[in-house]
């Protein structure tokens, strides 16, 4: 607690504490910041030990290394309502507005997509940016900013395809169909020869439910739910890629696999010949660790592509997307 003038104008000046009455409460990470910048001074305690105190507590070294970076960088921080609430520069409370809400993290700790949806949701509606601020073992920070990506249609409209068979081989199908053909334009499969096409089975799922495409085992026609009974005993994650593919397909995006880049999807706009998007499809309680998803981002970006993570629950597709900021 700060009381008298000196409390009252690192509040008005700077937007340090909240008032209480005629004094200024600060909060701990803020007193240690103060302390070691000698702005204040606080009775029996240097900074090393009243930082060594603190510490003790989970997490709170971490917070404090987000803390002091933000204030280095110009911006007023209070606390909450997530971990920071960080306001814009030269901006301060009662006179501004904050623009990020921030959540602190280590490069080891889970991300638990529901909640990390809803913490968005929540600042959304508030008009604030949602950002993670993740600490490493090395003590240095990286910054995301999350948001939840509504697809707007592709660029260009789907084309029209004929209906046609084919032969179940593995998990995959093979279709006769020339050069050139409707399913290629539309991108769809890969060529194996010149008169054979290879459908993988997320495509042939999508194709199958929409009555584009039969597929034969045995000489026998096999409906959707039975092949996919069938494929999903080799791939636990086919239910979830099946319906974030659907969902790009709704939007006439043209997912193809990304597995050289260590996702699902690599995802293109008409004609690009670049991908725009790398895509992964994960269920919506599914939990990642930070540094796998950190591993993602860099790996996008260092492509040119956006990171988005494909949610799948009851209500439809949930696409987050990750992106690094600097502040």
């Amino acid at each position: 607690m700060l009381t008298g003038r000196d409390g009252r104008v690192l509040y008005d000046q700077s937007g340090y504490g909240r008032p209480e009455g005629e004094n200024i409460r600060l909060a701990p990470q803020e007193a240690i910041y103060l302390l070691h910048r000698q702005k204040i001074e606080v009775p029996g305690y240097t900074f090393d030990t009243l930082l060594a105190e603190y510490a003790d507590q989970r997490n709170f070294l971490r917070s404090f290394l987000v803390y002091r970076d933000l204030r280095e960088r110009g911006y007023v921080v209070q606390t909450g309502p997530h971990d920071y609430r960080v306001f814009r520069r030269g901006e301060k409370p009662g006179t501004g507005e904050s623009l990020y809400l921030v959540r602190v993290l280590s490069e080891r700790d889970p991300v638990r997509f529901v909640k990390l949806i809803e913490e968005v949701v929540t600042a959304r509606n508030m008009r604030k940016q949602y950002v993670l601020a993740v600490v490493d073992d090395e003590e240095e920070l990286t910054y995301y900013e999350i948001k939840l990506q509504k697809l707007a249609d592709a660029c260009v409209p789907a084309l029209a395809i004929q209906k046609k068979e084919a032969i179940l081989v593995g998990r995959s199908a093979m279709v006769r169909v020339p050069p050139q053909s409707d399913l290629e334009g539309a991108g769809f499969g890969k060529r194996l020869d010149d008169q054979r096409l290879m459908i993988s089975p997320v495509e042939l799922l999508y194709l199958m439910d929409a009555g584009l495409l039969g597929a034969k085992k045995g000489g026998a026609l096999l409906s959707a739910a039975d092949y996919f009974a069938y494929a999903s005993q080799s791939d636990s994650e086919l239910a979830e890629k099946g319906k974030v593919y659907t969902e790009l397909r709704k939007h006439n995006f043209t997912p193809r696999t990304g597995y050289k880049f260590g996702h699902h999807f690599r995802v293109y706009c008409g004609k690009n010949v670049h991908s725009d998007l790398l895509v992964h499809a994960i269920e919506k309680e599914a939990v990642m660790p930070m540094s796998v998803i950190s591993r993602s981002v860099r790996m996008a970006h260092s492509v040119k592509k956006k990171m988005l993570f494909g949610c799948v629950h009851t209500t439809g597709i949930q696409f987050v997307e990750f992106a690094r900021i600097k502040l």
